[in-house]
C-alpha cells in the first residue's frame, strides 16, 4: 500500500502543470491536483509547528474553493460544473466531492483511505489523457461506478469498525492529550474550522472546571438515567458513542472522565466522508463547521449516480458481514451520547437543477436501504437494550450577547426536573380521561387537529402519555404519546420551522388516518419544487408518512429565553420541541422498544408504545418503520388552544390563546409574567 501511495502522489504533483487533458477539463484536473498536493503535505508532515494564524490560512486553503462567496466558480458546484464540462458535470461534481475526504485521510494518517482515493483521480485523469478522443460520459460514470462498488466492502467495514471500537481513538487522543488552552488543537482534525467553533473553544476556555464539570455532568446523568428510567441494564455496556462538534473539547474531556466511572469508553468517530456510508446531509459523527451547506445540500443525492439494486444487496452484504465480524463489540456499545449545537444563519437552500438526484426508482432503493440497514443494525444493537442522551449548546454566530445566551441554555438545560414532573403528571392525568385532543392554532396559523388516543383498559395502572424530564432529551418539558392512527386527522400548519438544519417556511401537512396525504410550503416560487423539497426532507420519499407522535412542550422558561434573544427561528428542534405542542411525522418514539414495558414515575405503565404502522411487525418487519423521525413544533404565540374531548363532546382546555389553563398548571405562565432578568 505505501508503494502504491508513493507513486500516486508523485503522479498527481506531476498533473498541476501538466497540460495532457483538452480543456476545459484541463483546469479541472490541475486545479484539484493541486488541492489533493496540498493533503498530501499534511500526510507526509511529521510534526506540525505552524502558528495559530499560519494553520487558520492552511484550513482555509483546502475549503476555500466552496466556501459561498467562490462556490459560483467550484467545481464542487453541480451548475458550474454544468456549464463547464456540459454533461460531464455531475460526474466531476461527484469526483469532486469524493476527493474532498482526503483532507481528513492526511490528518489521520490513513494510508489506505489516502491512496485510493488519489487513485481514483489518476484513473478519471487517464481517461482523459490516454486517447485523442474524450471518453463517453458513460465511461466516467462507470469508473465512479467501480470505485464505489469495488470497495464498498472495506469502505463499511471501516465505518462500523470505528463506530464501534474505542481502540479508533485519534478524535480522543485529540480531546484527552492535546493542550485545550492552545486552540491550534483544533487544527488536528482536518475539520473545517469557522469562527463558531474557534469561538466555542476560547468560550469554554474562560469558564471553570466546575462549571465545565457540570455541564458534563448534566450530560452524562441524563445518559445514565435513560438506561434507568427505560429499565435497561447498563451494566452490560462497555462503550458509548460520543458524538460532538469540535470547540466542546474540554466538556468532552470532562464527560469521558465521567463515562469512564460509570464502566464506558467512548467511541468517537468522524462523520461519514465517502458516498457509500453517506445518507443525505446529516453528519452523523464529529464534525467540525460547515463550510457551504448549500454544498452539503446540492450533493445530498449524490448516491443518484451509482444506487441501483445490485448496489443495495451489496451494501446489505457489507453491514451484515462488518456487523457480524464486530459483533462482540456491537453487543457491549449502549447507544449515542449527542452534543449538538445551534445558532448559525438559517439556511433556505437554493434549487439546483444540474445536481444529482434520485429517480422514483431509486428513492424505492434508498428506502428499502434504510430499512433493511435498520434491522440489521438493531440485531447487533439491540433497540431494548442501548439508550442515548441530547443536549445543544449555542455557537457564537447566533448573535447578541453570546456569552449571556450560552449561560441561558445552561440554565435551561438544568431546570428543576421535579418541578415540571408534577405539573406534567396534572397535565397527563387530565389527558388519560379521554380519548381525543383537539388542536388550533390562532394569528393566521391554519392548524386544525383532532388527535386519537389510545384506550386504557386500566386507568389505575396504565397511561398514555409520558412524562418526560431530563433523561434522554435535555432540556426538560414534554408529555407525549404515540397516537392511534385512525381517526386521527386535519391540517398542521407552521409559519416558520427549523428542521434537520433547513428553513421551511408556511409548512403545511395534511393528515388523514393519521398519516400525511397533501403537502406544501412557501420556500420556492414554484409548488413543484415545495413539494419536493418536502419530499426530500421531511417525508423521505415515503408515499405516506404517519404521526409517530404527539406531545405538549412545557419549557415556558425557554420560549421566553427565546424571545428575549430573538432566537426563537434558530432553535434545534431537541429546545423548539418543548416550547409548544408538537407533532412527529415517521416512527413512533418506541421503535424497535415497543415490548420492552415503559414506566412513569408514578408507577404506570405507558401503553401507547405502538399504532397500526409500528404493529405490522409482527407480521412483517420491513413494513413497521420508516427509519425517520422529524418533530414540527407550534410555537405558543402561533397556539390557539390544546383541549381534551369526551365522549359526549365536552372540552377541557389545557392551553387557551398560548398560555396554560389547565389548574395546576399555572406555574408554567410565570415565565411570560417575568422575563429572565438581564
Amino acid at each position: 500500500m505505501m508503494e502504491r501511495y508513493e507513486l500516486a502522489k508523485v503522479r498527481t504533483a506531476q498533473i498541476v502543470t501538466e497540460d495532457a487533458a483538452a480543456e476545459p477539463f484541463r483546469d479541472f484536473f490541475q486545479r484539484t491536483a493541486a488541492f489533493l498536493v496540498k493533503t498530501i503535505g499534511v500526510m507526509d508532515e511529521e510534526k506540525c509547528e505552524l502558528s495559530l494564524e499560519q494553520l487558520k490560512e492552511r484550513n482555509r486553503g483546502f475549503y476555500q474553493d466552496i466556501l459561498e462567496e467562490n462556490y459560483g466558480t467550484s467545481y464542487g458546484n453541480p451548475a458550474y460544473g454544468a456549464k463547464m464540462l456540459g454533461e460531464y458535470g455531475k460526474d466531476f461534481a461527484f469526483l469532486y466531492a469524493e476527493l474532498q475526504g482526503a483532507i481528513a485521510y492526511a490528518h489521520e494518517k490513513d494510508l489506505w483511505n489516502m491512496t485510493v482515493t488519489l487513485e481514483l483521480f489518476l484513473e478519471v485523469y487517464s481517461a482523459f489523457t490516454q486517447d485523442e478522443e474524450l471518453p463517453e460520459e458513460k465511461t466516467v460514470r462507470e469508473i465512479l461506478s467501480s470505485y464505489i462498488n469495488d470497495y464498498c466492502q472495506d469502505m463499511m467495514e471501516q465505518h462500523i469498525h470505528k463506530s464501534l471500537d474505542p481502540e479508533c481513538d485519534f478524535a480522543e487522543k485529540i480531546i484527552m492529550e492535546a493542550d485545550l488552552s492552545d486552540l491550534r488543537y483544533l487544527y488536528k482534525y482536518g475539520e473545517f474550522v469557522s469562527d463558531n467553533e474557534l469561538g466555542v473553544a476560547e468560550f469554554l476556555n474562560s469558564l471553570s472546571q466546575e462549571e465545565i464539570d457540570a455541564m458534563a455532568r448534566t450530560y452524562t446523568e441524563g445518559y445514565r438515567i435513560g438506561f434507568i428510567t427505560g429499565r435497561k441494564d447498563m451494566s452490560k455496556k462497555k462503550t458509548v458513542n460520543i458524538r460532538y462538534n469540535l470547540g466542546f473539547e474540554r466538556m468532552v474531556r470532562a464527560a469521558i472522565l465521567q463515562f469512564g466511572e460509570m464502566g464506558l469508553k467512548p467511541v468517537i468517530y468522524r462523520h461519514a466522508t465517502h458516498a457509500v456510508c453517506r445518507r443525505g446531509q446529516s453528519r452523523v459523527g464529529y464534525t467540525g463547521g460547515i463550510a457551504n451547506a448549500q454544498y452539503d445540500y446540492d450533493h445530498r443525492q449524490d448516491a443518484a449516480l451509482f444506487l441501483d439494486a445490485d448496489f443495495v444487496k451489496r451494501k446489505l452484504r457489507a453491514l451484515q458481514t462488518s456487523y457480524e465480524k464486530y459483533k462482540d463489540l456491537a453487543a457491549v456499545h449502549g447507544g449515542p451520547a449527542c452534543i449538538e449545537t445551534f445558532g448559525e444563519k438559517p439556511f433556505s437552500p437554493a434549487s439546483n437543477e444540474d445536481a444529482w438526484s434520485f429517480t422514483e426508482a431509486q428513492q424505492k432503493l434508498e428506502l428499502e436501504l434504510a430499512n433493511e440497514s435498520g434491522q440489521i443494525t438493531n440485531r447487533y444493537i439491540r433497540g431494548d437494550e442501548r439508550s442515548f442522551t441530547i443536549i445543544a449548546y449555542p455557537v457564537p454566530e447566533i448573535g447578541g450577547d453570546y456569552g449571556q445566551i450560552f449561560r441561558e441554555i445552561v440554565k435551561i438545560n438544568t431546570l428543576d426536573y421535579e418541578l415540571y414532573q408534577r405539573i406534567q403528571q396534572t397535565i397527563i392525568d387530565t389527558l388519560d380521561t379521554c380519548e381525543w385532543v383537539e388542536i388550533k392554532g390562532q394569528d393566521g396559523n391554519e392548524t386544525d387537529l383532532l388527535i386519537h388516543l389510545h384506550t386504557l383498559d386500566d386507568p389505575e395502572k396504565q397511561t398514555n402519555f409520558e412524562n418526560c424530564v431530563a433523561d434522554v432529551n435535555i432540556p426538560v418539558g414534554e408529555v407525549f404519546t404515540s397516537p392511534v392512527l385512525a381517526g386521527t386527522g386535519g391540517t398542521l400548519h407552521v409559519k416558520k420551522v427549523y428542521l434537520n438544519g433547513l428553513q421551511f417556511k408556511d409548512l403545511k401537512l395534511v393528515f388523514d388516518c393519521g398519516q400525511v396525504i397533501d403537502y406544501t410550503c412557501g420556500n420556492f416560487e414554484k409548488e413543484e419544487d415545495n413539494r419536493k423539497y418536502i419530499e426530500d426532507n421531511i417525508l423521505f420519499h415515503h408515499p405516506k408518512l404517519a404521526m409517530g407522535e404527539f406531545a405538549i412542550g412545557t419549557n415556558t422558561t425557554a420560549y421566553v429565553a427565546a424571545e428575549k434573544y430573538g432566537i426563537g427561528d434558530k432553535l434545534p428542534i431537541l429546545i423548539a420541541e418543548k416550547m409548544g405542542p408538537h407533532f412527529a411525522v415517521g416512527d413512533t418514539c418506541y421503535s424497535w422498544a415497543e415490548d420492552t414495558p415503559v414506566y412513569n414515575p408514578d408507577g404506570k405503565e405507558i401503553i401507547a408504545r405502538d399504532n397500526e404502522i409500528s404493529e405490522l411487525r409482527k407480521e412483517d418487519v420491513s413494513l413497521a418503520y420508516y427509519g425517520c423521525h422529524t418533530d414540527i413544533t407550534i410555537p405558543y404565540d402561533e397556539l390557539g388552544s390544546i383541549r381534551v374531548v369526551d365522549e359526549e363532546g365536552n372540552m377541557t382546555s389545557i392551553i387557551e390563546k398560548g398560555r396554560f389553563v389547565l389548574p395546576g398548571t399555572e406555574e408554567l405562565n410565570d415565565p411570560f409574567e417575568a422575563p429572565l432578568s438581564t
